[in-house]
C-alpha cells in the first residue's frame, strides 16, 4: 500500500492543477445541487420489528384519510390575570383565532376547544388542534406563516399564545461556537506548524471535504429523507477527521524535508507513510458509522453512512489534493526544525539518519521527556490513568435513556412555552398522551371489547384520563387516547406503557382484540429498548472487525487488543460525564442545558461507534511510528520514545483540534446535537490525553518486546499492507526519474 501512495502522491504533487481542478469541479457540482434541493425536515421516523411502528402502520391501514404522519399544532391559549377563557371576550378571539386556522389549505381539521372541552379545570388555559395532510418537514410556508398570524393576531388582542407540535418545524442551529472551534482549530495549526501557509491546508481541504460531503447530503435530503441533524452530525466529524488526516500528511511531509529529500519525494513518501495511517484510521470510522446499521433503525443508519460518506471524502482529498496543494505552496512549507517566521523559534528537528536515534538532551522535546517518565513509572501511570477514568465512568451506572420533546427545547422557543402551558393547565402527562389501538377484527363483539379495554387501562396506575374509543368505519378498529399522570420522560409513564402492553396480552386471550400501544411517547421508549439491545451486537460487530484490521496493521496480538479496551475505558468515562451534565445537572448552567432528564436513546451507541473510530485514529498514527521504530532494530522502550517523539506533537493538536470542532457544536439549539457535541468532546479528551498518552505507553512499557509478538502462522496468513513504509525504505535511492516509477521498480 505504500508504495501505491507514494506514486498517488507524486503523480498529485506533480499534476496539481488537473487535480485542485477536479475537487474544485466536485465541489462546484455539489454546492449547484444542495442549491436546487429542497430544505430537510426531520426525516422519516420508523422504527420496524416494534409494537409502535405496527400500531402505526395499522392506524394508515384502518383510518385511510387521516393522515396519521401529518402535521399537528397546538396554539395554546392563557386568558390574562384574574380573568378565564369562558369569558366572552376572550372566548370571541378564541372563536375568530380558529376560523383563521381552519382558512389553510393544508389543514384536515382544527378542534374548537369549547366543543372538545379543550379548557383546564381553572378555566385559564385552553387549547386548540390542528391537523395538517402533509408531514411537518413538507408543509408549504404559506401554512406556516397563517399559523403564525392566528397567534399573533389573539396575542394583540391580550391573551397569552403558544404553539406546540410538528408543525412549526426548524433546522437546528449551530450557533457561533462553531466559528469558535475552527477558529481554536487554525490557531492550533499555526502554532505546531509556525506556519500560516502550512496552516492552513488542513483548514483549507477539510472544508473542501465537508463542503462536498455536507452539499451532497443536502442534495438527496428530499430523495433520501434524511433529517436536518444528518449534515450537523457529517460536519462535525468530518471537519475533525478532515483537519487531523491532513495535519498528519502536512507533519510527515515536513520532515521528509527535514532528512533532506526533494519536494516532490517527500509529498510522495508522506503519502506513503503518513497515507496508508490515514487510510486505515479512516476505515475504522468508516466501519464504526456503517455498523450503525445493525440497529434497524432508518434514521440512525441513514446518519451512520452519511458520515462515513464524509470521512471517506476526507481521506481522499488528503491523498489527493494535499499533496497537490503541498506542490503549490513549495519553500513556503519549511521543513521540520526549521527556523519559524511566524514565532523565530525553531521547531523539534527529526534526526537525519531516519532512525530515530536518541542526539542527546538538546533534541529531547516534550513527547521524549513524557515517554521517557511513563517507561520508567509504567505501573504507577497505569494506576492513576484506570482509576481517574473509572472514577468518571460511575455516573454512568445510573444511565437513563429516553428521546427529547418539546420539553427538552430552550425556554426561548415557543414549541417549549406551549409545552409549560399544557403541562400547567391539564398535567405534565397531557404533552405526552398514549394512542391505544384495539384490533377487534378477529372479535366476535368488537363493541364489547373496546369497552372492555377503556375499563382495564382506566383501573391502571399512573393513568388522569381515558377517551372513549373511536372506531373506523368499518368498526374493527378503535383508537383511545390514555393521559398518563407523568411526563413522557418518566419512568412512570414508560411503566405505564408495559402495563397496558401486559393487560393487552391477557385480553386478547379472552375477547380475540389486539392491544397496540403507539404515539411519539410510546414509540420513544420502543427506540430506547431496541437500541439498548442492539448495544451488544454492535459492539462486537466494530470492535470485532477493527480487531482484525489493527492486527493486519500491527501485525501484533496484544496492541490491537490493547486498543479495544483502552476504548471501552474512554467511552465508559464519557458517558459518564454526559449522565453528570445532562442528566444530573451538573455544569448546565455552563453548557447551556436549560432541561435535564434522560439521555437521548441514541447516544450510547452512537458515541460508541463515532468515538471508536476516532479512538482507533490516534492508536494508528501514535504506534504505527513506534512499530515503524522497532521494526528497523530499536528496542521496545526506545521504539516508545521514538513514536513520542515523532508522534507526541502532531497527535496532541490533532486532539485539541477535535476538542475544539467537537465542542463548537455544543451551542446548537438541537438538544441531540449539543449532547453528541459535548460527548464527543469528552470522549476525545479522555481517549487522546490518558488513554492513547498515558496508558498506551505504560502498557507497551510492560510487555516489551510480547507487545509485538504475531504467531508464525498468523503472520504468514496476513496480507502485508506496509503500512511504516518499509518497501520505500529498500527501494533504490538517488534522484527520481519524472515518471517517479523506476525507484520502485524493485520495491
Amino acid at each position: 500500500m505504500a508504495t501505491f501512495l507514494y506514486k498517488l502522491g507524486r503523480l498529485a504533487f506533480r499534476r496539481r492543477h488537473f487535480v485542485a481542478l477536479i475537487w474544485v469541479a466536485l465541489l462546484t457540482l455539489a454546492g449547484v445541487g444542495a442549491a436546487q434541493a429542497p430544505p430537510a425536515g426531520n426525516g422519516s421516523f420508523s422504527i420496524p420489528g416494534t409494537e409502535a411502528q405496527r400500531a402505526f402502520d395499522l392506524l394508515e391501514q384502518r383510518f385511510p384519510g387521516q393522515s396519521a404522519d401529518g402535521a399537528t399544532a397546538r396554539v395554546v391559549f392563557k386568558a390574562p390575570a384574574d380573568q378565564k377563557m369562558t369569558d366572552p371576550a376572550n372566548k370571541s378571539v378564541v372563536d375568530k383565532a380558529v376560523g383563521e386556522l381552519a382558512d389553510g389549505s393544508e389543514v384536515v381539521a382544527v378542534a374548537d376547544p369549547y366543543q372538545s372541552q379543550a379548557v383546564s379545570q381553572d378555566g385559564t388555559i385552553a387549547y386548540a388542534s390542528v391537523r395538517y395532510d402533509a408531514p411537518g418537514m413538507e408543509l408549504d410556508d404559506s401554512s406556516k406563516d397563517a399559523l403564525q398570524e392566528a397567534a399573533q393576531n389573539a396575542r394583540s388582542a391580550g391573551l397569552t399564545v403558544e404553539i406546540g407540535g410538528d408543525a412549526l418545524h426548524a433546522v437546528p442551529e449551530t450557533g457561533a461556537t462553531e466559528v469558535i472551534g475552527i477558529g481554536v482549530a487554525a490557531v492550533v495549526l499555526v502554532v505546531t506548524f509556525g506556519s500560516l501557509v502550512a496552516a492552513g491546508l488542513p483548514l483549507i481541504t477539510a472544508l473542501i471535504g465537508v463542503g462536498i460531503g455536507v452539499s451532497t447530503i443536502t442534495a438527496l435530503a428530499g430523495v433520501l429523507e434524511l433529517g436536518s441533524t444528518t449534515s450537523i452530525l457529517a460536519m462535525m466529524i468530518g471537519l475533525a477527521v478532515g483537519i487531523d488526516y491532513a495535519l498528519f500528511i502536512v507533519s510527515r511531509y515536513r520532515t521528509e524535508l527535514a532528512e533532506g529529500r526533494d519536494r516532490e519525494d517527500a509529498a510522495g513518501r508522506a503519502t506513503g507513510t503518513a497515507g496508508s495511517a490515514v487510510v486505515f484510521a479512516g476505515l475504522t470510522v468508516v466501519i464504526a458509522l456503517v455498523g450503525l446499521a445493525v440497529v434497524n433503525i432508518p434514521l440512525l443508519t441513514k446518519m451512520g453512512v452519511a458520515a462515513a460518506g464524509t470521512v471517506a471524502i476526507a481521506v481522499l482529498i488528503a491523498l489527493t489534493l494535499i499533496p497537490a496543494l503541498l506542490g503549490y505552496a513549495g519553500a513556503k512549507v519549511r521543513p521540520a526544525g526549521a527556523k519559524s517566521r511566524l514565532t523565530g523559534r525553531r521547531g523539534a528537528r527529526a534526526p537525519e539518519d531516519g532512525t530515530g536515534a536518541d542526539a542527546g538532551p538538546a533534541r529531547a522535546n516534550l513527547g521524549t521527556r513524557w515517554a521517557r517518565f511513563v517507561i520508567r513509572r509504567p505501573v504507577v501511570v497505569l494506576l492513576v490513568g484506570v482509576i481517574g477514568l473509572g472514577a468518571a465512568a460511575i455516573p454512568a451506572s445510573s444511565l437513563a435513556l429516553g428521546l427529547p420533546d418539546d420539553g427538552a427545547q430552550p425556554t426561548s422557543t415557543t414549541q417549549r412555552r406551549a409545552y409549560d402551558l399544557l403541562s400547567e393547565g391539564f398535567g405534565p402527562g397531557f404533552n405526552g398522551p398514549l394512542m391505544v389501538v384495539v384490533d377487534a377484527k378477529d372479535s366476535t363483539s368488537p363493541q364489547d371489547a373496546f369497552a372492555r379495554v377503556g375499563d382495564e387501562i382506566q383501573g391502571l396506575d399512573d393513568v388522569m384520563a381515558v377517551t372513549p374509543a373511536q372506531p373506523n368505519k368499518a368498526g374493527d378498529t378503535a383508537m383511545i387516547t390514555v393521559i398518563p399522570d407523568s411526563k413522557p420522560s418518566s419512568t412512570e409513564t414508560e411503566d405505564l406503557v408495559h402495563a397496558i402492553r401486559d393487560a393487552g396480552a391477557s385480553l386478547q386471550a379472552d375477547s380475540g382484540a389486539e392491544v397496540l400501544v403507539t404515539g411519539s411517547t410510546a414509540m420513544n421508549i420502543d427506540v430506547s429498548e431496541k437500541l439498548n439491545d442492539a448495544l451488544l451486537p454492535y459492539l462486537v460487530l466494530v470492535v470485532g472487525l477493527a480487531f482484525l484490521l489493527l492486527i493486519v496493521v500491527f501485525r501484533s496480538i496484544l496492541v490491537p487488543l490493547k486498543a479495544a479496551l483502552g476504548f471501552l475505558l474512554s467511552v465508559l468515562a464519557a458517558l459518564g460525564a454526559v449522565v453528570a451534565v445532562f442528566q444530573w445537572g451538573w455544569l448546565s448552567t455552563v453548557m447551556g442545558v436549560e432541561e435535564t432528564g434522560p439521555v437521548m436513546s441514541m447516544m450510547p451507541i452512537f458515541m460508541v461507534g463515532v468515538v471508536f473510530g476516532l479512538a482507533m485514529d490516534y492508536e494508528v498514527f501514535l504506534v504505527t511510528r513506534m512499530r515503524e521504530a522497532h521494526v528497523h532494530g530499536e528496542s521496545p522502550g526506545q521504539a516508545v520514545v521514538t513514536g513520542f517523539r515523532h508522534g507526541a506533537r502532531v497527535v496532541t493538536a490533532a486532539a485539541v483540534i477535535m476538542i475544539a470542532v467537537f465542542a463548537g457544536f455544543i451551542g446548537s439549539s438541537e438538544s441531540m446535537v449539543k449532547m453528541i457535541g459535548f460527548g464527543l468532546a469528552v470522549a476525545v479528551l479522555f481517549d487522546a490525553f490518558i488513554v492513547r498518552m498515558a496508558i498506551v505507553p505504560a502498557v507497551l512499557a510492560l510487555l516489551g518486546k510480547r507487545a509485538w509478538w504475531l504467531p508464525k502462522w498468523l503472520d504468514r496468513a496476513l496480507p502485508n499492507v506496509d503500512v511504516e513504509g518499509e518497501a520505500l525504505r529498500t527501494a533504490e535511492t538517488g534522484p527520481a526519474d519524472p515518471d517517479g516509477d523506476r525507484e520502485l521498480a524493485r520495491a
